[in-house]
């Protein structure tokens, strides 16, 4: 994670520290700005502390459509790497068996920290397809307990622990001209199993639960290479 963190860190310095230049379709530097579909999955994997759940019960995360922003820096004219910035919310609902509508989480809020390593194949007709792969971190805050969560088991806290994870992704970008601008297209797929923790006012664990997370991230917006 240290790692992680220092070569993000470092590709943002560099890129806020370097003098404005002219656009180059085959520049170094790349940024683009994405509109982005987060649609994770949210199924149990495990239920780690169980109240007395019903037999069928299971759990489905809700989508969310946010603005992503990512910084690509070309090591070779065929090799990147990447990192993105996106705060995501979702709530999760009981989706299968007795309880199903009732909620679970609420306005949790996700930072997908990732960096990814990307193999680009250009084309002399200025279409650039990629495939792409590297580790993830979630960073979860401000998640508060669901409505039935509260009121069927009492909970009045949930915490969500951070998790590692891995991503794959592929995708094209497409110049337009030698301006250094380009349209962008992305597909990432997430692999991430966080837990979450249910507790009442005094502080014992009512519920505890592993989910499959592991959310698509369907993105498309605009690209400029320097």
């Amino acid at each position: 994670m240290k790692k992680l963190t220092l070569m993000a860190t470092a590709i943002a310095a560099i890129t806020v520290s370097t003098p404005a230049l002219a656009g180059d379709a085959a520049g170094r530097w790349q940024v683009k700005m994405l509109g982005s579909a987060v649609l994770p999955d949210g199924k149990l994997d495990k239920v780690l502390v169980d109240p007395g759940l019903p037999a069928g019960t299971d759990t489905k995360a809700d989508d969310n459509f946010v603005p992503t922003a990512s910084i690509e820096y070309f090591i070779t004219p065929n090799i990147s790497v990447e990192t993105i910035c996106c705060l995501t919310q979702h709530d999760v609902d009981i989706a299968t068996g007795p309880l199903t509508g009732g909620q679970l989480v609420a306005d949790r809020k996700i930072i997908p920290a990732t960096l990814t390593v990307k193999l680009h194949l250009p084309t002399k007709s200025g279409l650039n397809p990629y495939v792409g792969a590297g580790p993830a971190y979630f960073i979860f805050f401000n998640e508060e307990p669901g409505a039935a969560a509260r009121s069927l088991l009492g909970a009045n806290k949930l915490a969500f622990n951070d998790k590692v994870g891995v991503a794959l992704q592929a995708g094209v970008d497409v110049a337009l001209g030698q301006s250094g601008f380009g349209l962008s297209l992305d597909a990432k797929r997430y692999w991430v199993r966080p837990t979450a923790h249910w507790s009442n006012s005094s502080g014992t664990e009512v519920l505890a639960t592993r989910h499959k997370l592991d959310p698509w991230v369907l993105s498309a917006g605009v690209a400029y290479r320097f």
